[in-house]
Order: C-alpha cells, then sequence, then structure tokens
C-alpha cells in the first residue's frame, strides 16, 4: 500500500470521517456559544463549513468516478437502510440554504435573526451528518456491500 497517494477505495473513509469532523465542530460550536464563548463557536462553525464543503467535494468526486452504491444484503435490513437514507438525502439537501442563511446572518452580525435560523439550522445539519457517518458504517463496516 503506498500511503502517499489516496485511493478512490478510500474516500468513502474519508468521507465518514470528515462528517465526523464535521459533528464534532457542531457540537463544539454549540456548547461553545452556550458558554458564551463567541470567537471559539465562530470558529467551530466556520470549521463545519469547511469539512462539510471538503466532504461534498469528495463524496461528488467518489459517486462520479466510482457510480452509485447499493444495499443489497441483508434483505430484512433494505427498507431500515433506505428509511435513514432517505431522511439522510432529502435534509442533506434541503439544509443547505439554512447553512448559508445562518452564516450570512451571522457575518452580517444581526445575531437575533441568525439565531432564530441556527435553531433549525444546527440540529438538521448535525443529523445529516451523524446519518452520513451511520450509513458508511452500515455500507463499508456492518453489512459490507459486494460490487453488483
Amino acid at each position: 500500500m503506498n500511503f502517499g497517494a489516496l485511493e478512490l477505495r478510500h474516500l468513502p473513509a474519508l468521507n465518514a470521517c470528515l462528517n465526523t469532523l464535521a459533528a464534532l465542530f457542531l457540537v463544539l460550536g454549540f456548547l461553545f456559544i452556550r458558554r458564551g464563548r463567541k470567537q471559539a463557536h465562530r470558529n467551530c462553525m466556520i470549521a463545519a463549513f469547511y469539512t462539510s464543503t471538503f466532504f461534498i467535494i469528495s463524496y461528488l468526486i467518489y459517486h462520479y468516478l466510482a457510480g452509485r452504491t447499493v444495499f443489497a444484503e441483508p434483505a430484512w435490513f433494505r427498507p431500515i437502510y433506505l428509511a435513514i437514507l432517505l431522511t439522510h438525502t432529502v435534509l442533506a439537501v434541503g439544509i443547505l440554504p439554512l447553512i448559508l442563511l445562518t452564516l450570512w446572518r451571522a457575518q452580517q452580525e444581526r445575531f437575533e435573526r441568525h439565531k432564530k435560523v441556527a435553531r433549525w439550522a444546527l440540529p438538521l445539519w448535525l443529523y445529516v451528518s451523524v446519518t452520513g457517518v451511520v450509513i458508511y458504517l452500515l455500507l463499508y463496516v456492518i453489512f459490507p456491500q459486494r460490487p453488483l
């Protein structure tokens, strides 16, 4: 194995790590703002945004090159997996405008309006990040899927 080169097969694990980091930054950002540590909160939320941005770039590259991944086995778990995947995907698309609006309002120092959107954006963004890791674990660790 060449540790100097990132291979296509490594991208799902990288994506799971990026989602984990994003979730960690989101939780830390929330804890910091609850303690009044505004600069630390700001830094964590910006880090979460960039980490999620790197994730989506890596995710798109992987699926462009590798194609789609299908959960086939075990058949009894497939409906549960698809329910997780559906909520994850719908919220991943829907959360982007909320994230951008939240960041914009913070940048403009409209903090009361920022908080109103952040109350929705944070838990949804956290759900998307955590379920991204769950999907990785289901596809590649718990129930490794064979290529079709």
